[in-house]
């Protein structure tokens, strides 16, 4: 697995287009962070008597925002290497890889962009 930095705060990212305040300088590219997760047997269990009771499940929602989580660092990472300090137009997206839900797809994505301040 790649070194990805944590929440670092020197890039940019956000759902729009535009960053106020900001003009942007060059456009890099898409960038994209994926990851392919499936559910530890913990959360399988948990997750599966949830389903039977009903209601949140809680175990499943943990291990979706860590997905999310390291797709978007990936994410960044691959902006920092195109030479980027914003991403813009970001976006998620999540698809089922293995039948009956064994394991998730999580993508996150959007536009590497160079900006600098108007």
């Amino acid at each position: 697995m790649l070194p990805f930095p944590s929440q670092d705060q020197t890039m940019q990212v956000t759902t729009t287009f535009t960053i106020e305040g900001y003009r942007i300088k060059a456009y890099k590219g898409i960038v994209r962070g994926i990851l392919v997760r499936a559910p530890t047997i913990t959360q399988g269990i948990l997750g599966g008597l949830s389903n039977i009771i009903g209601g949140r499940i809680g175990a499943y929602t943990e291990m979706c925002e860590q997905a999310r989580e390291q797709a978007y660092e990936q994410m960044i990472f691959h902006a920092k290497q195109l030479g980027a300090n914003a991403v813009v137009g970001m976006r998620y997206d999540a698809a089922e890889v293995v039948s009956k839900g064994s394991a998730t797809e999580v993508l996150c994505y959007g536009t590497a962009v160079l900006i600098e301040p108007m």
